[in-house]
């Protein structure tokens, strides 16, 4: 077995940190110059570019603000103008309900009377029946009772001479049918 010598790494460390440290006004010079340059470098590319990120934050800010405030308003008029339609569609539908019981009423009156006009019907539709019935049992009965009558008044009219009224019978008529 072989053993190997440790190296001596820390004394490598050592020199190394022994170097810097003995120096730390010389780096903090250094990082004072760096922290110097990147403030310059920000600052000069700022006035250059004209514009800093917190003032266009602000503006950004602002203009945000005022959109929500603007979709605000709009969506207030938005809700105005429904509430306005919704109304005006329920006082139409409030009037259309009014004139469809109107109508329904005028339907329920017109046909109570259809339903009386019907019975009327029926009622004289009976009653013409009826006299039709009568009718014609009377006719049924009248022409065996009038061939006999009837051949006699013929008869009687043929042979029978009518004697002629006088003056005064002719002018009592007159004055009884005047």
């Amino acid at each position: 077995m072989i053993e190997l010598a440790p190296r001596n790494t820390s004394a490598l460390n050592t020199s190394a940190l022994a170097r810097i440290s003995g120096q730390p006004i010389a780096i903090a010079a250094t990082a004072f110059v760096v922290l110097v340059l990147g403030i310059g470098s920000i600052t000069l590319w700022r006035a250059y570019t004209g514009t800093a990120p917190e003032t266009d934050r602000v503006v950004a800010v602002r203009q945000l603000q005022a959109r929500t405030a603007q979709a605000s308003e709009q969506l207030v008029e938005k809700t105005k103008g429904l509430e306005a339609t919704q109304q005006e569609s329920i006082d139409q539908l409030q009037m259309v309900q009014d004139q469809l019981l109107t109508v329904r009423r005028l339907l329920a009156a017109q046909q109570a009377d259809t339903r009386k006009l019907s019975e009327q019907v029926g009622t004289l539709t009976e009653s013409i029946d009826g006299l039709r019935q009568s009718f014609a049992s009377a006719q049924a009965t009248e022409p065996a009772a009038q061939p006999s009558s009837r051949k006699r008044s013929v008869k009687s009219r043929s042979h029978a001479v009518k004697p002629r009224a006088s003056k005064s019978a002719k002018l009592k008529r007159g004055r009884s049918n005047g």
